[in-house]
């Protein structure tokens, strides 16, 4: 793992210390890349905390506080040499190391002004819109993992009624685009799957994805022990 993040100190995983800076990551992706290591899997959580690191190092550069100092949206753009920077040091790892390549990010609600309909709200990675197109671009799949859910709504009589969301907690990975979110997939995934690596890996292997989650006889994995 690369965090930018402090979310891993619960999960029993090989990482890197926290990114407080732009040179962290790239010293990270750098160490991977030259150094003796037989990892197959490098993952990198989160996007949108990494992209604070990356406005703060163009801002260190401009001599600027804030990104908009720099001029309206013209920051942003700027960024995108140090995501560029970043795409290519997981570009190295990934064709030149073997190793697969996992990003992770929020998500946010946004509107969506499609031309051919009303505009709605839809799930997409916490992210810049320049930012996230780049890297959206360069991803072989766009996942979207969430819960199932559904509403229930009830008439609590004079002509107001209620809705309410119901869930179980089955968290499920939607791999194909929809109104409600963006995703993409270069595997012809089923449009939603598990969330359960095991269950991903074996659809990229041509595998029966039934037999992957067979607990009984089937040992957990990680991405490690996988790899795809």
């Amino acid at each position: 793992f690369i965090p930018t993040e402090d979310g891993l100190n619960d999960i029993d995983c090989e990482r890197f210390p926290l990114a407080t800076g732009y040179a962290d990551v790239l010293g990270a992706l750098s160490a991977l890349y030259g150094e003796e290591q037989e990892y197959r899997t490098v993952v990198l959580d989160s996007l949108d905390w990494l992209e604070r690191l990356i406005l703060a190092e163009v801002c260190a550069k401009r001599g600027v506080e804030s990104i908009e100092d720099i001029g309206y949206g013209k920051g942003y753009v700027f960024a995108l040499t140090q995501w560029r920077e970043v795409i290519e040091g997981l570009d190295a790892l990934r064709n030149d190391r073997g190793m697969q390549v996992i990003l992770i990010a929020h998500a946010a609600i946004e509107k969506f002004a499609n031309p051919e309909t009303d505009t709605y709200d839809r799930y997409v990675p916490r992210l810049q819109k320049h930012a996230s197109a780049l890297v959206q671009e360069w991803c072989d799949e766009v996942l979207f993992a969430t819960y199932r859910v559904h509403t229930r709504q009830t008439d609590e009589g004079f002509a107001r009624k209620r809705v309410q969301g119901i869930g179980t907690g089955e968290r499920i990975v939607r791999t194909t685009e929809r109104p409600a979110h963006v995703a993409k997939n270069r595997l012809n995934l089923p449009d939603e799957i598990p969330l359960d690596y095991r269950v991903y890996a074996a659809f990229v292997r041509g595998e029966n994805p039934l037999a992957a989650i067979d607990t009984e006889t089937t040992p957990t994995t990680t991405p490690e022990q996988e790899g795809a």
